[in-house]
């Protein structure tokens, strides 16, 4: 089932069996800004620190994390700023061309294993 960064955040909170109050204190923010997260409500994304807080918190993926969240880590923002001029024309042609979108996410996953040796 495909969730949503609020969705997600919620269910391990749950599954944790942490309040939102408890959460929110462990990690160092509003428990009123915890609800906007869970629920989607939130003007914008929370910034990575706290994602990266929540997710060590719920033992979630800090990076899968950050992507839901609609951020993108530090440690690719050089990568994305040096082939600027691409990154338009690749997400137009994923968005347009499925076939192509999937290509390009199967070559990732089968990249990733030799990455880690």
């Amino acid at each position: 089932m495909k969730r949503n960064f609020g969705e997600l955040i919620r269910a391990a909170r749950k599954q944790k069996r942490y309040s939102q109050r408890e959460l929110a204190k462990l990690i160092g923010l509003d428990f009123t800004y915890l609800s906007k997260l869970e629920n989607d409500r939130a003007d914008y994304a929370p910034k990575e620190e706290v994602i990266r807080s929540l997710a060590r918190q719920l033992d979630l993926d800090e990076e899968e994390l950050i992507f839901l969240a609609g951020r993108v880590p530090r440690r690719e923002e050089d990568l994305l700023k040096a082939n600027y001029k691409s990154m338009p024309t690749l997400f137009r042609r994923m968005r347009e061309n499925p076939n192509f979108a999937r290509q390009v996410l199967a070559a990732t996953e089968l990249l990733e294993p030799s990455e880690e040796e």
